[in-house]
């Protein structure tokens, strides 16, 4: 048993919708969360940019005593998982596989759409994964840069969020049967998403997917959470605390502790 934190990062608050998924699932586990607010969305920026910050987001869960690591950001997640996994000695996972694996067992027509940021897409990670372990299957991968501000600046149900996502994703309806959400920020659009792309599309959410690698790596390393009536859940932000508290508080229905720093 290991009662140090799991630390989860993300280029701004998209990766709560992992955090919610992993308190569902793994309620006795203590979280620390850095979401970088201040430099969002990442999915614009250059490879050689995402990686610096990454390494800056990771080395500040290090300092934290964490004990796993979780980049809850599938751009950060193409850009620097590999390369980071190869330099720290605590487990590290990302968002891409676990959302890929289940894309592949969701199917029944072989048609899958892959949605994300310009960088998430053009690494053309998931495309490679997916076909990897199942050659059959047609991957459409479709840039969504529109989609990562509307969450941040908290427009999940406004009529401009509706506006840009029906725009967004006319060139994937009717050719899929599967939909990935290639970015943790999406699923906070998902009604949205649902919505236009129809009942029948199966979405699949990468981040929540990845909880079930968490909980398989927190018993290979033997260092799951004590059993706790108390966990003292932290999470920090680079920008305005109270607009990363209003979300974080709606979407993790509970009143959460927000910090800022500066990295």
């Amino acid at each position: 048993m290991d009662k140090r934190p799991i630390g989860v990062l993300d280029s701004g608050v998209g990766g709560l919708t992992v955090v919610r998924e992993l308190m569902r699932q793994l309620p006795h586990e203590e979280v620390i969360y850095i979401g970088d607010s201040a430099r969002a969305p990442y999915g614009p920026r250059p490879a050689r940019q995402i990686l610096e910050y990454t390494w800056q987001l990771v080395n500040f869960l290090l300092s934290k005593d964490v004990k796993m690591i979780v980049i809850a950001c599938n751009t950060a997640t193409a850009v620097a998982l590999e390369e980071i996994k190869k330099e720290i000695d605590v487990p590290i996972l990302g968002v891409i596989l676990p959302g890929s694996r289940a894309a592949i067992k969701s199917t029944k027509t072989d048609k899958v759409g892959v949605i994300g940021t310009k960088m998430t897409i053009e690494s053309d990670s998931y495309r490679k994964v997916i076909n990897l372990k199942s050659p059959k299957i047609e991957v459409y991968s479709l840039a969504c840069p529109r989609f990562v501000p509307l969450v941040e600046s908290n427009e999940v149900n406004s009529s401009l969020a509706k506006k840009v996502i029906y725009e967004s994703l006319q060139e994937l309806t009717g050719k899929v049967d599967t939909l990935v959400l290639g970015c943790t920020h999406y699923p906070l659009l998902r009604p949205i998403i649902q919505n236009v792309m129809g009942t029948g599309v199966k979405l699949i959410d990468s981040g929540a997917e990845t909880v079930s690698d968490i909980s398989m790596l927190l018993d290979y390393f033997q260092i799951n959470g004590i059993e706790s009536e108390t966990l003292n859940h932290k999470f920090y932000t680079t920008a305005n605390v109270q607009s990363f508290k209003e979300i974080a508080d709606t979407w993790l229905n509970q009143d959460v502790e927000v910090e800022h720093v500066d990295l």
